[in-house]
């Protein structure tokens, strides 16, 4: 084999795998994680051996699937905490505090803390996929050493986003990483079941009435304490 046939073979099997990972994700959601490996195949356009050389079986895919989406929505998070940092050490976008406006409370931080909390159409499948899983798939997937650093580099950087959000005023103070995750993760999970246009919309429009109450200057006190993203590991 030529040295130039390698890449390109390598490119090959990347799109093929990608290929498998987005049909199996939307299959999965749309029917439940017993779609027949072949019939998932055929829909990735790839043949039966091809599938079963990446994912020797169906645990193996379902693993793969929620470790691909965990991953862009790390991405996701990473990013918007870079271009908050990015702006903020940026001498052209800091306010002069002698005309800075005080009722503008909310901000870049606020801002990479949405971004954030934005999920990807593989993320809302993949929670839909979640909650039809059985007790033994559900264990490879907490079980999987990759999974568990990107949740725990997850929830890392959320709690870097939300200090921030806070320290700039525009994220309530009574309220922890924790928290915001737990309110997010009920509302695409309630919506699970929905038709996909109904749980698209119905999840936008829980998200922006969970955001218009995290927001600083709240009327109410919030009872207990602060969640952390460590609180709910725990439980």
């Amino acid at each position: 084999m030529t040295a130039e046939a390698r890449p390109r073979l390598r490119a090959d099997a990347r799109r093929n795998r990608d290929r498998i990972i987005a049909t199996a994700t939307q299959a999965f959601a749309d029917d439940g994680p017993d779609v027949p490996m072949e019939e998932i195949a055929r829909l990735a356009g790839v043949g039966v051996g091809t599938l079963y050389r990446r994912f020797p079986d169906r645990e193996a895919l379902v693993v793969a699937v929620v470790r691909d989406s965990l991953a862009t929505t790390l991405a996701r998070a990473r990013a918007a905490a870079d271009s908050d940092a990015a702006a903020a050490a940026d001498p052209a976008t800091k306010a002069d505090p002698a005309t800075a406006d005080p009722a503008a409370a909310e901000g870049r931080a606020w801002d990479a803390l949405v971004n954030s909390l934005n999920p990807s159409h593989e993320l809302r499948l993949t929670m839909r996929l979640t909650s039809l899983f059985s007790p033994t798939t559900a264990a490879a997937v907490r079980a999987d050493p990759a999974i568990t650093r990107i949740r725990r580099e997850y929830a890392e950087t959320l709690d870097a986003l939300v200090l921030a959000a806070q320290a700039e005023g525009s994220l309530r103070p009574d309220v922890g990483s924790g928290d915001v995750a737990h309110l997010l993760s009920l509302a695409a999970y309630g919506l699970s079941r929905a038709p996909d246009a109904t749980a698209e919309i119905a999840f936008d429009r829980a998200r922006a009435i969970i955001l218009d109450g995290l927001r600083a200057h709240p009327t109410a006190p919030l009872p207990g304490h602060p969640l952390t993203t460590t609180d709910l590991a725990s439980e």
